[in-house]
């Protein structure tokens, strides 16, 4: 059996900010540029980073958007202002983002002012997909230089806690048992249903009632010419409904796959584009999502989401379903003859989705507000309501595990930490690092 320091579970943004916290004894902000020859120090901790995937998951991968302000992803239950900011200047330090400008975002906030709507000015960098691999890349390769090990495609089937040999957890994957000293889990909201499933067998206390839930917009950059002035408008309507990560330029809808506690596969949308050094599509897309909170009775959020999923993909084939504005506005669904790029000037980018009527999916109550939204939306940028806007659905984002905490590095039993979006820490990729590195704090200093 391997004995280690600490094992992390999961290689997204937490999973790996939480590595690189542990290490900051060394070069701090030496991932973007490597310095050469920083080879791992003796007093370095033993280190060891599991993913189930045979590669470096999470959100780098998918667009790599990142924002660095206050408070955009960062769950107010467990962060105040003042730790935010002061973690988000540690990430922005380490990763030196080229901060994206903006234009004119003056003149849409008085627009949606107006209409009891409010857009945030956000801080941005966007790397692009390949960009984010190539991070991706050079993140491994300093920690892999810095002595850290990786196991990839290792799926962790169990973990125990035991005070053997001074070690405080062994962790059984589908390969071997190791034992360690800490662990930190940050499965992101694909591995939603897993660390539910740890909490349960380890009997850590945590509640799931909410969920975002809606819709995946795709147009023509011109019918949303704010993304020329803003790369990512995060605009906030009533009825909890808001914009969500906005893709331009060579923008694609995708769609993912996720698993509940049975292994049974499930599907959402999601959007991502690439960087400026790929042709143009002349397309953008972005997520259009209202917060559903269940409360009495109090009940699973993720089991919600399963359904509402479950019941798009039974509608949809296998698989989600597209409609354009100009069918639903007549009542109708869409049918694939109306969906070949002639009548409407150009094709879903997502071609496996279906054609249908998204009002025989998705629950009334949640439609009306997006669609509210829509409505609002084209208001402020005229174009949005276009006959050949498309609407996925389903997006949903499971990020609201609330487990119980020990303290405020995320620590839920003795020398077991939960970070990242999977955990309820954070929602996106700056704050899923800053709990990474908040739970690298909370490991330092209990030695």
């Amino acid at each position: 059996m391997e004995y280690l320091d600490v094992v992390i579970v999961g290689t997204g943004p937490a999973g790996l900010g939480a590595a690189f916290g542990l290490l900051e004894g060394g070069a701090r902000g030496a991932s973007s540029k490597p310095k050469a020859g920083g080879g791992a120090s003796d007093a370095a901790p033993s280190i060891l980073l599991l993913d189930r995937h045979g590669y470096s998951s999470g959100g780098l991968r998918n667009d790599c958007k990142m924002n660095f302000t206050w408070p955009i992803g960062f769950p107010a239950g467990v962060w105040d202002e003042a730790t935010a900011r002061d973690y988000l200047g540690r990430v922005e330090d380490f990763l030196r983002p080229s901060i994206l400008e903006k234009r004119n975002v003056s003149v849409y906030a008085k627009r949606a002012e107006r209409l009891g709507t409010s857009l945030l000015e956000v801080r941005q960098a966007h790397l692009g997909t390949d960009g984010g691999l190539e991070l991706i890349k050079r993140l491994m390769a300093d920690l892999t230089k810095r002595g850290v090990a990786f196991g990839l495609d290792e799926r962790v089937l169990s973990v125990a806690p035991t005070r053997e040999g001074g070690r405080s957890w062994i962790v059984a994957t589908d390969k071997r048992e190791i034992a360690c000293r800490n662990l930190v889990i940050a499965p992101g909201r694909g591995g939603f249903s897993f660390l539910q499933d740890l909490m349960a067998s380890l009997g850590i206390q945590y509640t799931d009632n909410v969920v975002d839930i809606g819709i995946r917009v795709e147009t023509r950059e011109e019918r949303y010419s704010i993304v020329k002035d803003y790369y990512d408008p995060k605009f906030l309507f009533p009825l909890k409904t808001r914009t969500f990560c906005t893709n331009s330029r060579a923008a694609h809808v995708v769609q993912e796959k996720y698993e509940d506690g049975d292994g049974k596969p499930w599907y959402s949308v999601n959007g991502h584009a690439w960087s400026a050094s790929r042709p143009a599509n002349g397309l953008a897309n972005f997520a259009l999502l209202r917060t559903v909170t269940l409360t009495q009775p109090l009940a699973s959020g993720q089991a919600y989401a399963r359904m509402l999923g479950v019941q798009a993909s039974l509608l949809g084939g296998g698989a989600p379903i597209v409609q354009r504005v100009g069918d639903f506005r007549l009542g109708k669904r869409s049918k694939a003859a109306g969906l070949n790029g002639d009548l409407y000037d150009f094709e879903p980018t997502l071609g496996s989705a279906t054609p249908g009527d998204l009002a025989l999916a998705c629950p009334g109550k949640i439609l009306e507000a997006l669609w509210k939204a829509m409505k609002t939306l084209d208001t402020i940028v005229p174009g949005i309501l276009h006959p050949s806007t498309l609407m996925y659905y389903p997006e949903i984002k499971l990020y609201a595990n609330r487990p119980t905490f020990m303290d405020a590095n995320f620590q839920a039993l003795p020398r077991l930490w939960l970070v990242g979006d999977g955990a309820g820490t954070s929602r996106g990729i700056t704050a899923a690092w800053a709990s990474g590195l908040r739970a690298s704090d909370g490991i330092r200093s209990l030695g």
